[in-house]
């Protein structure tokens, strides 16, 4: 088996105090760096993605510009490119990371399937090349990008596991559906721990 791990959008605008904060952000980045430090050879790629959005457009609608978000399709604005919003939080030892992963470059984008890395190579391609069978899913939110993500690496024929302790979501109720979602579709929901 060759695994990956992805950490989704583990971002200051993500993080209490952020944009789009929400509430265990900054645990989930602490906590990814304590799971990978106590794991040092679980997986054989760390893949990290962040959302990289336009300063100058709405980003495809993705930014609320002409009316309130409704936080469903559209958002306040986040995760500017090379803003401290769009950083890695602080927590995050990004030096555990082995491949950065840009998605929403003018665009919507929620799953880490949408962004290309440093390079300009998708993942599905980086998946491919490393051959990687098994990934599991950490990050923010579970609601939304975990959500995609996951259910994107499932589509994809892997085996995938969630860290349950190891995300944060935008709201409990949608949290809780998004997790019912993934493992309605085969994906393990897992605890950090096993």
């Amino acid at each position: 088996m060759v695994a990956a791990l992805f950490v989704i959008d583990v971002q200051n605008d993500f993080t209490e105090g952020g944009a789009l904060g929400v509430d265990g952000g900054a645990a989930v980045a602490a906590g990814i760096t304590d799971y990978l430090r106590a794991n040092p050879d679980r997986y054989d790629v760390v893949i990290a993605s962040r959302d990289w959005h336009d300063a100058d457009n709405s980003n495809g609608g993705h930014f609320a510009t002409d009316a309130e978000p409704n936080f469903v399709d559209t958002w306040p604005v986040h995760c500017v490119a090379g803003t401290p919003g769009a950083d890695y939080h602080a927590a995050l030892d990004t030096s555990l990371v082995n491949v950065h992963v840009r998605k929403g470059q003018g665009v919507p984008a929620y799953s880490i399937f949408e962004g290309t890395t440093d390079d300009g190579e998708t993942v599905p391609a980086l998946l491919t090349r490393l051959g990687i069978d098994t990934v599991d899913v950490a990050g923010i939110a579970t609601d939304y990008c975990v959500l995609a993500s996951a259910l994107d690496a499932a589509g994809s024929g892997r085996d995938v596991s969630v860290l349950t302790g190891l995300v944060a979501g935008v709201a409990p109720d949608s949290s809780a559906a998004a997790l019912a979602t993934m493992a309605e579709t085969g994906i393990a929901l897992v605890s950090s721990d096993a």
